[in-house]
């Protein structure tokens, strides 16, 4: 769990008296999840978050399955698609259910409206690119490896300033450090792969005090809709608690390495309701002479396992490049490619890149997922 962050000029007790230099009251709002209970913050407006000018509904947010076909794995070649106009509106759908979906993005420009997903939290790791994060709660730089976790309902949008490709994971429920990393106060024990010192807060608050017509694009229910606020959002003098977007580097997960294979939860970055995200990392093999650093061959029951490939390296595959998303589901036994167990023995170390993600109710797929299809990869397991 993100800890305590403040930014800016607070007062000394919450929902007590705070004034303007004009005068006028600072506008509070407290935002979290699980109603009053859940994590928090209390920020303070020089305006009302709540004026607004006018509303129009852009469209539904319609994912088409592809249909029906025999159970296979299943390859998808990302870096076939073309830039596209923007990084909100213009996402494409890969993988999907009711806990989670997979969707990826290569903006071509910036938005100029601010975006708030008010239907779920994302995970958006940044496969290529960089450039900052800006919310109600600051500005959070980013770069290349990052995972920037936007909790449910944060008002914000992306400034880039390089060519960037975001892989975008909505889940349904709150997203959280592994319950087996933290202790019972919410601290990250001394064995968590990460600490609280790799968790990248947002670091600084400009406050813009602007009337005017501000477009908001809003995620809820399936549909996309316009807001136009009758001030700028970014209008915070201060904030403080729990609840505020955060980022934590691909490259700042310590890999766990035993004399023999460990499984893959040993991976684990974050869960979520029904799924959980894994990082795969540079690191060395097993260590025992005798240790086969390959995975062995594995049945996923209850869960569909799908890998995003951030480099064209991945010990147990072949055929794969960067961009690459695998699609393993529940039914069927998947492992190393034939050649790539004996080709791992007496290797010290990988350097592969990929983000899993393991979920426990079926995927479905897409129908712009099918365009992007390397249809013989279950045939990729027979011997040559």
């Amino acid at each position: 769990m993100p800890r305590y962050h403040q930014l800016g000029e607070l007062p000394s007790k919450r929902h007590k008296i705070y004034r303007q230099p004009s005068g006028e009251l600072y506008a509070e709002e407290l935002m979290g999840n699980m109603g009053f209970v859940g994590p928090a913050s209390l920020l303070y407006h020089v305006r009302r978050p709540t004026a607004v000018r006018a509303l129009r509904l852009i469209r539904e947010v319609r994912w088409e399955c592809a249909p029906p076909e025999p159970l296979r794995h299943r390859h998808f070649r990302t870096k076939q698609l073309s830039r596209r106009s923007n990084s909100i509106t213009e996402r494409t759908p890969l993988l999907f259910n009711s806990d989670v979906s997979m969707e990826i993005v290569h903006p071509a420009e910036e938005l100029s409206s601010f975006y708030r997903n008010a239907q779920g939290d994302e995970i958006v790791y940044v496969s290529q690119g960089a450039g900052t994060l800006e919310s109600t709660f600051g500005s959070l730089p980013f770069a290349s490896g990052d995972y920037l976790i936007i909790p449910r309902g944060i008002l914000h949008r992306y400034r880039f300033t390089a060519e960037t490709t975001l892989l975008v994971i909505e889940s349904a429920g709150y997203v959280r450090t592994p319950r087996r990393y933290r202790n019972e106060f919410g601290q990250l024990l001394e064995s968590s792969p990460y600490s609280e010192r790799d968790i990248r807060a947002p670091e600084q608050l400009e406050t813009h005090d602007e009337k005017g017509e501000f477009p908001l694009i809003i995620k809820k229910a399936n549909t996309l809709s316009e807001m136009i606020l009758a001030y700028h959002p970014f209008d915070v003098i201060g904030w403080d608690g729990y609840y505020y977007p955060w980022a934590l580097n691909i490259h700042n997960f310590e890999p766990r390495v035993g004399r023999f294979h460990l499984p893959p939860p040993t991976h684990q970055t974050f869960e979520g309701d029904g799924f959980v995200i894994c990082s795969f990392c540079p690191r060395p093999f097993d260590f025992d002479p005798e240790a086969v650093p390959a995975p062995y061959s594995h049945s996923n029951v209850m869960s569909d396992e799908v890998l995003y490939y951030a480099n064209s390296e991945f010990m147990s595959r072949k055929g794969i490049e960067y961009g690459s998303i695998t699609l393993h589901p529940d039914g069927l036994a998947h492992g190393p490619q034939p050649g790539r167990t004996e080709a791992s023995l007496g290797q010290k170390e990988t350097n592969e890149l990929a983000v899993m993600m393991d979920t426990f109710r079926g995927l479905h797929v897409s129908k712009a997922a099918v365009e992007l299809e390397d249809r013989d990869y279950y045939l990729s397991w027979l011997d040559t």
